[in-house]
């Protein structure tokens, strides 16, 4: 993989979402390569950092909101004079069941606020390096069987992603930041800035919101005995987080503009097995006993917007830039495990299974015996 750490001594970085799970993790390796790292966060009435106040000697914090033009405009401007700056737009609400219940505040976060980025970048008449917009893997949805041929399948017939397969988003939220990524290609082809947009499958790793499905399976583990979720079936490629901001970073250092790249860990996953691979991992390291597994169709997304299956083909990037995955899916599970025990008091109050009890009449129990009776199947 092509060397990253010189690349950024000196260089200054702007990171939107900078205090969020990837966008964190991103900042602290920006800061440990001695960048001039200047973050954009969502203001809020007590000023406080989650994730980033052990860095804020070492950064500087604009406040503000992203539907707000006047606040993107007050950071973007003083990057004028950075034409080596790199920017990472990773701020977003990136929820799929939460695009659901705030349709509104998504679409502004998500199509308005990266709007409101790009069009100030024109009007400051700002130069810079590289702008990378974080897409996501919900983007392609589910198979469209009206292009079916102009998808890509295994010998087996599992279906393969990559950056020409076609998009069909399931989700306000994927809709919304498919909109961002044309709007990131709209003003690199109409003004030239130097854009691209990434996609990275499925992220996972501390400091991730418990109400994601890897947060939300450690977090039911560490607190109660049984752990409930929505369908089984479906099948992510899991990515590890570091390995998610090494992929960020390689295409905002070597993309070429108007491209997309795509990435994960290559492999994917029914949730079941992930499910069962967590419970594994934290019952050898000493975190929790058997559990029991609990079906709650209130857990399944709206009507027939789940999405089956996601894997991806990261090749291209590979191919520019040596990126790979480095974290198999026991290491990453294994240090997201950690953090979760560690740090109870940083997701305690945030979860979304507070309340839900092992014996509600909606919940269909499903072990490992039971997950399937004459003829059914659990996602309908």
């Amino acid at each position: 993989m092509k060397n990253q750490a010189a690349e950024f001594k000196d260089r200054t970085v702007f990171i939107t979402g900078a205090d969020g799970f990837v966008g964190s993790h991103l900042a602290e390796k920006m800061v440990a390569w001695d960048a001039d790292v200047r973050v954009f966060i969502r203001a809020a009435s007590s000023g406080e950092l989650k994730n980033i106040a052990h860095l804020i000697k070492d950064i500087k914090v604009y406040r503000g909101d992203l539907t707000d033009k006047h606040s993107v405009d007050t950071a973007v401007k003083e990057l004028k004079d950075g034409n080596d700056t790199i920017i990472f737009h990773l701020a977003a609400q990136a929820h799929v069941g939460e695009s659901w219940e705030r349709p509104y505040q998504t679409i502004q976060s998500n199509v308005v606020g990266t709007l409101n980025l790009l069009q100030s970048l024109i009007d400051y008449e700002i130069r810079f390096f590289k702008l990378d917009t974080a897409g996501t893997s919900e983007e392609y949805g589910n198979i469209n069987e009206g292009v079916r041929s102009q998808y890509t399948f295994t010998e087996e017939g599992a279906l393969i992603l990559h950056e020409y397969s076609p998009v069909n988003p399931k989700s306000l939220y994927a809709t919304s930041k498919l909109a961002a990524d044309f709007l990131t290609i709209n003003y690199h082809e109409a003004y030239g800035i130097p854009a691209l947009t990434t996609r990275m499958f499925n992220n996972y790793g501390p400091r991730q919101s418990p109400r994601y499905i890897t947060g939300t399976i450690i977090t039911q583990a560490l607190m109660r005995q049984t752990v409930e979720l929505g369908c089984l079936k479906t099948k992510r490629d899991f990515c590890y987080v570091q390995d998610g901001i090494s992929g960020h970073i390689q295409a905002a250092l070597f993309g070429e503009p108007g491209q997309v790249y795509v990435y994960g860990q290559g492999e994917n996953i029914a949730i079941e097995d992930w499910l069962r691979l967590i419970i594994k991992i934290g019952q050898r390291e000493g975190c929790w006993g058997q559990k029991d597994i609990v079906i709650n169709p209130l857990r399944f997304r709206p009507g027939t917007s789940d999405v089956a299956e996601l894997r991806v083909d990261y090749k291209k990037l590979h191919r520019l830039t040596g990126w790979q995955p480095e974290f198999n899916w026991e290491q990453g599970i294994s240090e997201t495990i950690a953090w979760y025990a560690k740090h109870k008091d940083l997701w305690i109050g945030r979860v979304d299974w507070e309340g839900q009890h092992e014996g509600r009449e909606t919940a269909r129990r499903s072990r490992a015996s039971q997950d399937r009776e004459a003829g059914e199947t659990v996602c309908e």
